[in-house]
């Protein structure tokens, strides 16, 4: 299916995952509701958790059944540290992983951060007919994700394909 040339606006949600991030303090969100408003994107929610799987796993599943949410960043909570549990509570829900996400992820992050980015599990998946991209909690992490991966693919007018065209057919059997 060929790139449509006029821009669809998608409803995304923001997740940060942290035991210490406010919502006077978190950076990393404000970053990506920033960035996804200026793409011409709409906020549908914001919210801030606890690293818990089983809290991520009901707030990310209630977004996952929302019809009228077409994705969901998540940021946090994708290290190795005994209280990182991204990956465990979201991978289960998702139908499809997308590898390439996280590879190029850290192909990209090679450059600003050395081998530091093999501490990275950055991934992302579809759940439902929802892109899924789980991010680092950093800042820095979040932009070059936004810039260097997720908007072009949000963006239906990206050629030569982008994730945004293939929404409408993402339920198909």
């Amino acid at each position: 299916m060929p790139a449509t040339q006029e821009f669809k606006p998608l409803a995304l949600c923001v997740l940060t995952v942290s035991d210490t991030r406010t919502a006077e303090n978190d950076t990393s969100g404000d970053y990506l509701c920033s960035a996804l408003i200026e793409a011409g994107h709409r906020l549908h929610e914001r919210a801030i958790s606890k690293d818990d799987r089983y809290r991520l796993r009901a707030l990310v599943s209630a977004w996952i059944a929302t019809p009228d949410v077409h994705g969901i960043l998540i940021t946090g909570g994708t290290g190795f540290t005994g209280r990182d549990s991204t990956p465990e509570a979201i991978a289960p829900l998702l139908d499809k992983i997308m590898p390439g996400f996280g590879e190029m992820f850290r192909v990209l992050s090679f450059d600003e951060i050395g081998t530091s980015t093999l501490q990275s599990r950055a991934f992302a998946g579809l759940a439902n007919d929802k892109f899924v991209f789980c991010l680092p909690g950093s800042t820095s992490a979040c932009r070059t994700a936004w810039q260097k991966l997720i908007q072009a693919q949000l963006d239906s007018r990206t050629k030569p394909c982008n994730l945004a065209s293939l929404h409408p057919r993402l339920l198909e059997i």
